[in-house]
């Protein structure tokens, strides 16, 4: 069992440039794989989101990589044009306002569009470069999943555990079903027909009642998911919506027998039994 939260983050660094991968997961019905780049490496996502999506079968991942050059070539493109209209534009303006002074070279280079610098960019070669550092960042995130998968399974056990006991206590208290149908019923009969109570009629009755208030079916069937359920809690990969699967059909013999149930205590074993099965989904909508 995996779970869908995690986080890892990894720090590079060379001769040419430095850097981090950020991934982070979340809780989600499908897989969603949301990449952001530099603008100038956006040719890479692709290739990125391919990656993850191999690794990833439900939630939502976040890949975040960020790269400072520290060496390289550049091809600095100045915009003369620009820059003269900026230049006559301050001097209009401090004319305007009144003021003496001077435009400056900082002046005209923190105004948009003056200098651009462009950087050649070998996307093949980066993604060779960045690669390593994210599938180093990937295997981290992935064993966080890992981790969050085996405290919800352990989690889940538990709850499984409790059903266990109450299954075993609606067993003890289906085995009175037959004793609780005969009593009331002869205690009717003698009610009504005092002198004239049929052991026959009572035993036909009785025979009736337990076809339609048996719970055994129920309680053989809970069992079998119950046990269903133990073995995908060690399965690996994406089993959540099996074991979602499985919990609408817990939930089903569970609701049954509380619809059949005519003993007071096992109406009480119910509500426990439902109360365990929803803490059980609640842990669900955290795995893979």
């Amino acid at each position: 069992m995996t779970g869908m939260t995690g986080y890892a983050y990894r720090e590079f660094q060379s001769e040419e440039r430095s850097g981090s991968v950020e991934i982070k997961g979340y809780n989600n019905r499908y897989l969603d794989v949301s990449v952001n780049l530099p603008g100038r490496l956006s040719p890479l996502e692709p290739g990125i989101r391919e990656f993850v999506s191999q690794g990833i079968n439900r939630g939502r991942v976040e890949v975040s990589v960020r790269v400072r050059e520290l060496a390289g070539s550049a091809e600095i493109t100045i915009d003369r044009t620009l820059a003269r209209t900026y230049v006559a534009g301050l001097k209009e303006l401090a004319h305007t306002a009144g003021i003496e002074d001077t435009v400056t070279l900082s002046d005209v280079l923190s105004l948009e569009g003056v200098l651009s610098i462009d950087r050649s960019v070998d996307h093949d070669e980066y993604a060779a470069f960045l690669m390593p550092h994210l599938q180093n960042a990937f295997e981290v995130f992935c064993e966080a999943r890992q981790s969050e998968g085996d405290a919800v399974a352990g989690m889940v056990e538990l709850q499984l555990q409790a059903i266990d006991a109450l299954v075993s206590s609606l067993t003890e208290h289906s085995a009175r079903l037959e004793t609780h149908i005969t009593t009331t019923i002869r205690a009717r009969f003698e009610e009504v027909v005092p002198d004239a109570v049929d052991d026959s009629r009572i035993l036909g009755e009785t025979a009736v009642l337990l076809v339609k208030y048996s719970i055994q079916e129920e309680l053989d069937r809970l069992r079998f998911h119950l046990d269903s359920c133990r073995k995908l809690l060690s399965e690996p990969g994406a089993v959540g919506k099996k074991l979602d699967f499985l919990c609408q059909e817990i939930g089903r013999e569970i609701n049954t027998i509380g619809s059949k149930s005519i003993i007071p205590e096992i109406n009480s074993c119910v509500v426990d039994a439902k109360n365990a099965l929803e803490n059980i989904r609640e842990q669900l909508r955290n795995v893979e």
